[in-house]
């Protein structure tokens, strides 16, 4: 059988054809959050197989593969690649209805022309045909992001990394992301110290004082600017209680510096202060704070031990969101410190409480300076697309979002921007053929290409 991945696929009416094929279709792509390896970029990797370039980091497939009964020998185990590979393609036929079927077989297409539906019948020959397609130049990293017409990638980055590897490649912005996630685990125990002796080692600081992370972090925040840097990033299963408390902040670094325990309370003002703090950097530099807020994360612990971090076993919190978040934002408000934000949620049910709350610190400065994040997670599928973009109507301005992201390791994942966009065309689309909104093709295509690229490429300021 022959792809469904058609020319028209998911665009349901004459409108959303047209909103597509001759306002989106052609955009460059700025993918303005990933987790892509910049060192791959920079040294334009050449992919041994489709393994390799398609499951290596997917906590999808997996996922899906654990679900379908295969043994973890074929997910994260001792397994050949070809042997992952097929054992993923027995698993496809059982995703129907899940995104990642219409994912895969967008990538096939997209990538190596292959139209053909996997499965266990035809693992050998997909795998045959893209691996040989693979071993072109166009293949290798930056010949993808070409492909792609992708012009902005940000990746996440720790405090300490060296950032080396950022730079511009066969047309592509490569910039770095400043993630401080590692400086928050002032709980953590050995693991924090550890990650203090690495960040004293980049910045040149000895951090044997709250004062002294604080001007660690500051060096390497003002050095992330000077490398193209303008988005900082934290996630979190929620944002921090207040208030902030610079001796509560300065006592739990000592302790957790001493290997004594870290009270709930002390974590809490730690966390408030150093966010703070990180705000408003971000803010006196003019960039985009982005927040991810509602997982929780290795939840299984016998295979957490076995395999680590990363490796699948996140899910949504239904941890109360609101009372904190607005602690957060109005504490940088109240200051005129609060810098452009873009919140992400992972709970579906908060999706209105996150898009009034931001409603609540729009403040005429900045067109679309609070952001509802796009469906992120397990929520950057159809569904959870139009929930968050008919929250963001219901309640904001759906013309001034800035889009989609990829939030992906893969570098085949570029198509989820299509995907993104095919959704939203045929949501504006829909409408109009219902006599919901005009049907003036001029003016929802400026709708639609706005969201789709435009205003990334003007809120980012890249």
């Amino acid at each position: 059988m022959d792809t469904f991945i058609t020319n028209d696929f998911m665009l349901h009416s004459s409108t959303a054809k047209s909103l597509y094929h001759d306002y989106v279709e052609g955009l460059p792509i700025i993918d303005y959050h990933s987790h892509l390896s910049p060192r791959d970029i920079a040294e334009n990797r050449q992919y041994r197989n489709l393994y390799e370039i398609w499951m290596e980091e997917d906590h999808y497939k997996w996922r899906a593969m654990r679900a379908n009964g295969i043994d973890e020998k074929y997910i994260l185990g001792e397994g050949q690649d070809f042997e992952k590979f097929s054992a993923f393609a027995r698993t496809v036929p059982q995703t129907l209805r899940n995104p990642l079927y219409h994912w895969t077989h967008l990538e096939l297409k997209r990538f190596f022309g292959i139209e053909e539906l996997l499965s266990e019948d035809t693992a050998q020959d997909i795998w045959d045909r893209a691996n040989h397609r693979i071993s072109s130049e166009s293949m290798r990293a930056q010949g993808l992001l070409k492909q792609c017409n992708v012009e902005v990638v940000c990746t996440t980055d720790d405090p300490a990394d060296p950032l080396e590897y950022h730079g511009e490649y066969a047309g592509t912005k490569v910039l770095p992301t400043f993630r401080p996630d590692n400086a928050m685990t002032v709980g953590g125990g050995k693991a924090f110290t550890d990650y203090l002796e690495v960040l004293e080692s980049a910045s040149g600081v000895n951090c044997q004082s709250f004062d002294s992370l604080l001007e660690a972090l500051k060096k390497r925040h003002d050095f992330f600017h000077t490398k193209g840097c303008r988005l900082s990033d934290q996630g979190m299963k929620f944002c921090p209680l207040g208030p902030a408390s610079h001796q509560k902040a300065s006592e739990a670094f000592q302790r957790a510096l001493t290997g004594q325990e870290v009270t709930a309370e002390l974590t809490q003002a730690y966390q408030f202060t150093l966010m703070l703090e990180l705000g408003r950097w971000d803010a006196e530099k003019n960039w985009t704070k982005q927040l991810h807020l509602g997982v929780i994360r290795n939840n299984n612990s016998r295979l957490f031990a076995k395999l680590g971090k990363d490796a699948g076993f996140d899910s949504i919190s239904d941890a109360p969101q609101a009372d904190r978040l607005c602690g957060y934002l109005d504490a940088l408000d109240t200051t005129n410190q609060l810098p452009r934000t873009v919140v992400y949620n992972l709970n579906p049910a908060d999706n209105y409480l996150i898009a009034t709350m931001l409603g609540n610190f729009q403040d005429g400065s900045i067109p679309g300076k609070m952001q509802f994040g796009s469906g992120w997670w397990f929520l950057d599928q159809k569904e959870g697309m139009e929930w968050q973009m008919n929250a963001l109507s219901s309640l904001g301005l759906l013309s001034r979002f800035v889009g989609m992201l990829t939030d992906s390791r893969s570098l085949l994942s570029m198509p989820r921007h299509e995907y993104f966009r095919r959704i939203l065309c045929n949501l504006v689309g829909q409408d109009a053929e219902k006599g919901e909104l005009p049907r003036d093709l001029d003016m929802l295509g400026g709708l639609v290409q706005d969201v789709s690229y435009r205003n990334a490429s003007k809120f980012f300021g890249f």
